[in-house]
């Protein structure tokens, strides 16, 4: 006897209804809604002398942005503020950009110099410069050959 697969929709007639109801569902699972808390992307990447952060964080007022290291850790937190727009004949057709508070809390290595942190903004990227304590930098030591 062979086997057919099971469609639960094969007898569901699709009316307009439902297929609204789909819709919905789609874009419920596709698009992210704009209240939904977010998180700035970032790089994290080490040179020779220093560890380096850079979010992504336009629109965010630098007055609204806290950096702070506390037992090891980074936390970068801030606010993006929606604006709206009002007025006749004003109103968002769509929002897709993430708007309200968000927190990125990153484990730092214990090679890090804390004291000497420094942070800047420009063009919507923040860049945190983590220097490295002098035990944790290369360095080359020439050892000196004795022999015949």
């Amino acid at each position: 006897m062979p086997m057919t697969k099971y469609d639960p929709f094969a007898d569901v007639d699709f009316s307009t209804g439902v297929r609204l109801f789909q819709d919905a569902v789609n874009r419920l699972f596709n698009e992210p809604p704009a209240t939904r808390p977010w998180a700035p992307p970032v790089d994290v990447f080490e040179t020779e002398n220093e560890l380096v952060l850079r979010a992504d964080v336009p629109d965010v007022n630098l007055k609204d942005v806290k950096i702070q290291i506390e037992h090891g850790a980074l936390s970068i937190r801030g606010e993006r503020k929606f604006e709206k727009v009002e007025g006749p004949g004003s109103g968002y057709h769509r929002i897709e950009r993430s708007y309200g508070e968000f927190q990125r809390l990153f484990s730092l290595p214990e090679t890090v110099d804390t004291q000497t942190v420094k942070a800047d903004y420009k063009n919507g990227v923040l860049t945190i410069t983590l220097p490295k304590k002098e035990v944790a930098k290369p360095r080359t030591v020439e050892i000196q050959i004795s022999g015949e």
